[in-house]
């Protein structure tokens, strides 16, 4: 009789760890929407009510990070210029948002505890915005999802890709 007790309290006492681990799991992946005036800090990066959001799926150009455009072409000579291709990514994307009413649906934090998320001004896609306008790329380490826009911008020699840059990922790794 005894022995039944404990079996009976075990079998509901790993029931409820297991139920526990379920609920916390599945509260982990619940999808959070952020809404309120966007604050620009990057080209990637965006504050609404002081939460930290990166912009999900895609990576722009650091602030400090040049990039080469052609500025003079001669027959078969070619004169490349440095802009400032990260600062313009950012001065972009503040033209595009800063200010406004912004939406973003972020499913979890990255290892900087910035929220990950897809922002959204009304409709319109303010990830895929800055990637189909060549001011950032697909982040295809974190997702597939904006490729096509980038090869567009590609395809159109659009921001970025009117010139020669430095991924932003390598970038970093150097600077």
């Amino acid at each position: 009789m005894f022995l039944n007790k404990i079996r009976v309290f075990l079998h509901i006492s790993s029931c409820l760890i297991f139920f526990f681990f379920i609920i916390n799991n599945v509260k982990s992946k619940e999808v959070e929407i952020i809404s309120g005036i966007a604050e620009v800090v990057d080209g990637d990066t965006i504050k609404i009510n002081k939460k930290k959001i990166r912009l999900f799926g895609i990576d722009a150009p650091e602030k400090k990070q040049l990039c080469k455009k052609i500025f003079l072409s001669i027959s078969f000579i070619s004169l490349n210029k440095n802009y400032p291709c990260g600062k313009i990514s950012t001065e972009r994307l503040k033209k595009r948002i800063n200010n406004k009413l912004i939406s973003c649906k972020s499913s979890g934090r990255d290892r900087y505890k910035r929220y990950i998320a897809e922002c959204f001004e009304g409709k319109k896609n303010i990830n895929a915005f800055m990637v189909l306008n060549g001011y950032a790329v697909a982040y295809r380490k974190y997702s597939s999802k904006f490729i096509s826009y980038e090869n567009t911008a590609k395809k159109e020699k659009l921001g970025l890709w009117a010139g020669s840059f430095e991924m932003p990922w390598e970038y970093r790794k150097k600077n």
